[in-house]
């Protein structure tokens, strides 16, 4: 085929691009130098350790990844004459091929249907040295197979991908398969680190299904990259639910009857109270799983039926490592930079809970941390750790809030200030005034836009003229539900939707816009990750003279526009132009904007 391989056969396996050799090979280690999959010198020291071992040579290769998998496919295929194949991201095998077998026949082959023609089916196997398993993968299909080589990544994921469509098919049989036990190899650590004695109330919590239960929760909520795991108790049965891209995403329970084991589990990992069943408790414990350590922070509630967990998980990796790489307009780039850049004054981030003001605030501080700085925080609670600074706990019950740390933060000779929330009146105050006195202040603030934080300061009885004097920024900012890239499709505006948010469609004329479509890559949903709208309004001159008269947010919205700002609505009518989300998405958080 000759010109643009169509959208139609992106599902296709690929076939990898090698001049099939006719050399006979005398052992594998003869066609693994030949393709230059390893150098002579390495071969003879892992072929030493694979017989120390008692493995075969390329099971040992495979097993301690010590070669490259599509290198090792096209050695291994040209050594056994087999076809060999690499399998897309999306590909999804198609259910009519597998036959009665079950899922567990083609993992323990490590083989995939993937097409039959002429009758035949073609099968890619992971491990073609596994003579047995191709012998039984052929009697299965009545000995009519063509056998192909595939990496065993390709394979193990594909596989994986129809786990997780049987897994949403058939709830029970999913639930089933975590009480006989599966690979959930997870390990737990508590803030404190240490093991004490449960009572005999909590023996269950150490039984080990109960134990693969969490372990799959989490593992479950790592590999979908959850923000947070639900936990509930109804009346007869239990609920689970994942926050997936700021959407609950319903997963199979565990029984009603283990519902306490399984918080008594989750309580003994956190440190808390097993015990205690009638008041609210909040922990914390660290998770090492899939090659990856995150912070697990812990809520659990009393309800009518039971105690609810919440369990909000902090992953480092998700953080942005500066302003660079959260996806800022220019103008909005080129403000929160200088901002940032200023010796004293304050930048204040707006939006509602879980809008990721926190994310923006760190990528700030990632930027501004260096050795010739002292950076102190107040935060209620410390999400994330950073190497470099010294981070506060807010904590009420013992006296610590924010005001309260915050004089304390002042003596401690800080160059730049992060306070977690500006809530009352107290805070507003010191933190005005820290700004005035040379410092740099960061904090947060519940507002509708940007314009809504200058009369809710003033509200707060902070002086109009000292807020003029000290506001260098303000943002607001909503989270957004990304298209997937591999299954978006293409659409037609939705001029009804756009009349009934009042967007103007002229700027859509002539634009293709796209919305979700579904593929096991994005767990059908259509949408893959999250970005962010941001709103950002620099202090001018002009803008400080209205400040200073009152700060009507009518007029301060008005001239900001003129002065180059982007609205939230336009901020996301400009992602779904440029097919980044759909038009549905970014009216879900700017609609009433």
């Amino acid at each position: 085929m000759r010109g643009m391989i169509s959208a139609s056969l992106l599902m296709m396996p690929i076939i990898l691009p090698i001049k099939k050799s006719r050399a006979r090979f005398a052992s594998f280690s003869d066609a693994l130098l030949k393709f230059n999959v390893i150098s002579a010198d390495k071969l003879t020291v892992f072929a030493e350790q694979a017989r120390q071992d008692k493995l075969p040579l390329e099971r040992y290769l495979v097993q301690k990844n010590l070669v490259d998998p599509a290198a090792f496919t096209l050695a291994a295929a040209a050594y056994l004459n087999m076809p060999p194949l690499t399998l897309p991201d999306n590909f999804s095998i198609p259910k009519e091929l597998t036959g009665s077998k079950p899922l567990d026949f083609w993992m323990k082959a490590k083989a995939v249907p993937v097409m039959k023609l002429c009758g035949r089916l073609t099968i890619a196997f992971a491990d073609p040295f596994d003579l047995p398993s191709q012998e039984e993968v052929s009697r299965a299909a009545g000995g009519r197979i063509w056998s192909c080589v595939a990496p065993e990544k390709d394979v193990m994921d594909a596989l994986g991908r129809l786990k997780v469509q049987e897994d949403a098919a058939n709830p029970a049989l999913a639930m089933e398969n975590i009480m006989k036990g599966q690979d959930t190899e997870i390990e737990f650590s508590s803030a404190e680190e240490k093991e004490d004695a449960i009572d005999a109330s909590a023996e269950s919590a150490g039984e080990a299904p109960v134990i693969r239960m969490v372990n799959t929760m989490m593992i479950e909520a790592l590999k979908t990259k959850a923000s947070d795991i639900h936990f509930e108790a109804g009346e007869k049965t239990s609920r689970l639910r994942y926050r997936i891209d700021g959407e609950l995403v319903e997963r199979p329970a565990p029984p009603k009857a283990l519902h306490s084991a399984v918080v008594s589990r989750i309580k003994i990992m956190s440190n808390l109270d097993i015990a205690e069943r009638r008041k609210p408790q909040d922990g914390r414990f660290k998770v090492k799983a899939l090659k990856k350590e995150v912070d697990v922070r812990v809520s659990i509630l009393p309800t009518v039926h039971g105690e609810k967990v919440v369990m909000r998980i902090l992953d480092k990796a998700n953080l942005a490592p500066g302003l660079a790489s959260l996806g800022l307009d220019e103008y909005a780039y080129k403000a929160m930079k200088f901002a940032i850049e200023q010796p004293h004054g304050i930048i204040l981030v707006t939006g509602p809970t879980g809008s990721g003001k926190t994310t923006t605030l760190y990528s700030c501080l990632q930027d501004l941390n260096q050795p010739n700085v002292n950076i102190v925080t107040a935060e209620d609670p410390v999400e994330y750790e950073l190497a470099g600074v010294n981070q506060c706990h807010v904590n009420v019950a013992q006296g610590l809030t924010f005001a309260g740390i915050l004089r304390s933060v002042l003596r401690q000779d800080p160059d730049i200030v992060l306070v977690g929330e500006i809530r009352d009146n107290e805070t507003a105050d010191i933190a005005v005034k820290a700004a005035l006195t040379g410092h740099l202040v960061l904090s947060t603030l519940h507002t509708n836009d940007a314009c809504g934080v200058i009369p809710r300061l003033i509200d707060m009885e902070v002086p109009p003229f000292l807020l003029a004097s000290s506001l260098i920024l303000a943002q607001a900012q909503r989270l957004f539900r990304k298209l997937c890239p591999l299954c978006r499709q293409p659409v037609d505006v939705n001029m009804e939707l756009l009349e009934a948010n009042r967007v103007d469609p002229k700027p859509f004329e002539g634009v293709q816009i796209y919305g979700p479509g579904g593929c096991p890559k994005c767990h059908n949903s259509g949408y893959k990750g999250r970005g962010a709208f941001m709103e950002v309004l620099p202090i001018s001159n002009a803008i400080r003279a209205i400040i200073e008269k009152g700060g009507n947010a009518e007029k301060l919205k008005e001239l900001a526009l003129q002065e180059g700002m982007v609205s939230l609505k336009e901020a996301g009518m400009r992602k779904v132009r440029a097919g980044i989300t759909s038009l549905e998405a970014a009216f879900e958080v700017t609609g009433g904007e």
